[in-house]
């Protein structure tokens, strides 16, 4: 594989409770299109659900391992986040994904 092509290879895995509710959430507030089961894929819920312009997949893994759950909930409860995105423009997304019905803690800062 060449330099160029490890590049275009870009994954976010994110350790959900609930890979349904977390599916519906990406999908239906943030609207980024579902994508098929990937090759790493160990259920049926595996998936990588976003191919963004920069090449990057969304994947939600099942929290079933005890490290893992244990890692989210500490960062939950020092108020930190599991991930981070880019946007190019923070109020419209904000706008647009609370207007499909997500609850946020917080506004984006002015």
């Amino acid at each position: 594989m060449t330099k160029e092509a490890r590049n275009e290879n870009k994954l976010i895995s994110l350790y959900v409770d609930d890979q349904s509710k977390a599916l519906r959430f990406y999908t239906e507030y943030w609207a980024l299109p579902r994508r098929p089961i990937s090759v790493m894929a160990h259920s049926l819920a595996d998936r990588g659900l976003a191919r963004g312009a920069d090449g990057t997949e969304l994947q939600l893994a099942l929290n079933n391992n005890p490290a893992a759950k244990a890692y989210q909930q500490a960062i939950f409860q020092q108020s930190q986040p599991a991930a981070n995105f880019i946007s190019d423009d923070i109020h419209g997304d904000y706008e647009r994904i609370k207007t499909r019905g997500a609850e946020f803690t917080c506004r984006p800062p002015t």
